[in-house]
């Protein structure tokens, strides 16, 4: 070792100054109490959505007639419309937003880890474009079935998610050759049948008449207005199958951010592994649309803000995703139904108006120049 170099090689030997160490430290602290926090604050706006409206009801009158309800005392001090509104017309509506953005914001991340971009979302694969095409042809085309009112409410979501699960069926075959799944290919197979569909969906709507349009309007803008207990229980397995299904995925989406090359050396079966991911992010989207219709920029601006607060590890940034997403779906619906009271403003507004300059802000921050 001559002088010159001595140096040079002490200071790489040198250790890492302690504010380093204390920068993880606190990074790993906040880590570990982000997903506690983030249920506390979910459980906050459920309780504040569930007594927020025209009838006030407070959270402990609200646990109290639940309570009632499941057998666990009496809900004393609460009017009989306080549990019907609850009960009624509350309760499964918050629910239903719960697991919609849930659904949505996991969605979202699957797709950004899938194609390794934070600029992705659960539409690329052509999925809310095929379920919204589904839903105006039925909402078009319906009525020369003569269905009764149950069956046509029940026929509804069914036509969305059946559009959403051709239309990703679709597209996977089309970006599939030789067993191998291209994921620029499915990406650009995505985004050409999400096109070929809103043409699809545009010629619908010029031969509806006024009534359809009104609801094909609403419908296409997101609402959770229509949310029943029977809408609850028609969408709730789906999207809890993809709810559940979801964190099998950390793994295998932790070891595509490295390649897809890399990711088969460390023993990861890809394409299975891309099938069960477009599977996972088209059932949760597809249930969703089906139920509450189009609601934008969820599955985008969710994925992201978990990735910022937790990092890229989908083990913490699955569950993120799903909490972040149900609070903020919980927020935005408090948000339509009372700005403008007794009307009721369209979700996809209300997150459209939050999304798209997050979106903006991606871009300009993810650009090369």
């Amino acid at each position: 070792m001559n002088a010159t170099t001595a140096p040079v090689r002490r200071s790489l030997r040198r250790p890492r100054p302690a504010a380093s160490s204390a920068v993880r430290t606190a990074r790993a602290v906040s880590a570990r109490w982000a997903l506690p926090g983030l249920a506390a604050l979910l459980v906050g706006a459920l309780l504040l959505s569930l007594g927020a409206g025209s009838v006030a009801i407070a959270p402990g009158e609200a646990l109290a007639i639940v309570g009632a309800k499941l057998g666990l005392g009496a809900a004393e001090g609460v009017s009989p419309q306080q549990e019907l509104v609850l009960l009624y017309v509350r309760l499964p509506r918050v629910l239903l937003g719960v697991l919609v953005g849930a659904a949505l914001g996991v969605s979202g991340a699957v797709m950004q880890g899938l194609f390794r971009n934070p600029l992705a979302e659960p539409g690329l694969v052509g999925v809310s474009a095929g379920s919204a095409l589904g839903a105006v042809a039925f909402i078009v085309l319906g009525g020369s079935l003569a269905l009764s009112p149950l069956a046509g409410a029940v026929a509804l979501p069914v036509a969305a998610f059946a559009g959403g699960l051709v239309a990703t069926a679709l597209v996977y075959r089309l970006a599939t050759r030789g067993g191998r799944t291209a994921v620029a290919t499915l990406l650009l197979a995505g985004v050409a049948l999400a096109a070929l569909a809103g043409a699809g969906t545009g010629l619908l709507l010029f031969v509806a008449d006024d009534a359809q349009l009104r609801t094909i309007t609403f419908w296409s803008l997101g609402s959770l207005g229509g949310a029943t207990w029977t809408a609850l229980a028609g969408a709730a397995p789906l999207l809890l199958l993809a709810l559940v299904a979801a964190p099998r995925l950390a793994r295998p989406l932790n070891a595509l951010l490295l390649g897809e090359a890399e990711a088969f050396h460390l023993g990861v079966r890809v394409e299975r592994e891309k099938r069960v991911a477009v599977g996972v992010a088209a059932l949760g989207v597809g249930a969703a649309v089906a139920v509450s219709g189009v609601i934008g920029f969820v599955g985008l601006v969710v994925p992201h803000l978990g990735r910022l607060a937790l990092g890229p590890d989908h083990r913490r940034l699955l569950p993120a995703s799903a909490l972040l997403g149900a609070t903020l779906l919980l927020l935005a619906d408090l948000a339509a139904r009372t700005l403008v009271a007794p009307a009721e403003l369209p979700i996809g507004i209300l997150t459209a108006l939050v999304g798209a300059p997050f979106f903006l802000w991606l871009l300009l921050r993810e650009r090369p120049f």
